[in-house]
């Protein structure tokens, strides 16, 4: 049987990865197999390009640049990783996939939303998500999250807040583009309420 593919989007400090966590010890529990990757990376190619485009040395990089990159890595881990264990009937969960692509590069850096997900398509020789959650949560929060973690900004986190909000409301635009697999949950719910938003919606992906 065919296995399944889920994606979690949101700016920097939105609580993805604690809830990729919680979904991933879930699904684990009732005997799913799981394959966790991210974007950009998740292979020893994409590893590799993920430190050039997080390096904050390189805050020259164009914005085209960027987005090849981008696609560069994930054409890897669709190849590589992703589309082989859908195919041996595992659920990936993969923390960002091309609609981060289509929000940052697309609408924040301004290249063009269809232009992005053309190029995104053919990176992923049409692989598209079963199901995709969008955090939801304002910068500031997410600023004071990722001051808190005492962890030194990338190059990307580095960008201003005026970006960050043109990349809030670029995801905002792409979910409203995508509904039918779009789930928006507001992060500034408590862990569990977001938790269990997710769950149910999972629970319904996996019945169907």
């Amino acid at each position: 049987m065919r296995g399944f593919f889920i994606t979690f989007e949101g700016i920097d400090g939105s609580g993805k990865t604690t809830q990729i966590k919680l979904l991933n010890e879930y699904l684990l529990g009732r005997g799913f197999d799981v394959v966790l990757t991210r974007e950009p990376g998740g292979t020893e190619i994409g590893d590799e390009i993920r430190n050039i485009l997080l390096n904050p040395q390189n805050k020259g990089m164009s914005s085209r640049a960027e987005t090849f990159l981008f696609e560069a890595s994930r054409a890897q881990l669709v190849e590589k990783v992703i589309r082989p264990s859908i195919e041996n009937g595992k659920i990936v969960i993969c923390d960002r996939f091309f609609d981060s692509t289509a929000a940052y590069q697309g609408i924040a850096r301004g290249l063009g939303v269809k232009e992005i997900l053309d190029m995104s398509l053919w990176a992923s020789a049409g692989l598209v998500p079963d199901l995709t959650f969008l955090i939801t949560i304002d910068v500031g929060m997410c600023q004071l999250r990722m001051k808190n973690q005492l962890k030194k900004p990338d190059r990307i986190e580095n960008e201003e807040n005026e970006f960050k909000e043109k990349i809030s409301r670029g995801y905002l635009e792409v979910a409203e583009m995508f509904k039918e697999r779009f789930e928006i949950i507001d992060g500034h719910l408590h862990i569990e309420a977001v938790f269990s938003i997710i769950k149910q919606k999972v629970e319904l992906l996996l019945n169907s």
